[in-house]
């Protein structure tokens, strides 16, 4: 997990990530999501960095890459997020009862 905030810590390879995420389909072509405010061999960059942490998969078709959601992924990180919500709720009622 750790692995997979770190490369999500990054303000465009979240907003890649978020863009394909809700791309009609489920998936985004690159040509349809490289518009993030930076050059497009930083886009590859980034995308790259996603793929590696695992939370997006590819797929060439000719000449464009088609990328999407690590199967799972976002449920993973979702589940992730409320159990640490659930924790950190938890912590807190432990240290109200104790002063």
């Amino acid at each position: 997990m750790a692995a997979m905030f770190k490369a999500l810590a990054d303000p465009v390879r979240l907003r890649l990530l978020s863009r394909v995420a809700s791309h009609p389909n489920g998936e985004a072509c690159v040509c349809d999501i490289a518009d993030v405010g930076v050059s497009q061999p930083t886009v590859s960059h980034h995308l790259k960095k996603l793929r590696e942490a695992g939370l997006l998969t590819s797929e060439r078709r000719g000449t464009w890459v088609y990328y999407r959601p690590a199967p799972g992924i976002l449920a993973s990180l979702g589940e992730f997020l409320a159990d640490t919500e659930k924790a950190g709720k938890e912590d807190l009622s432990l240290a109200a009862q104790v002063s």
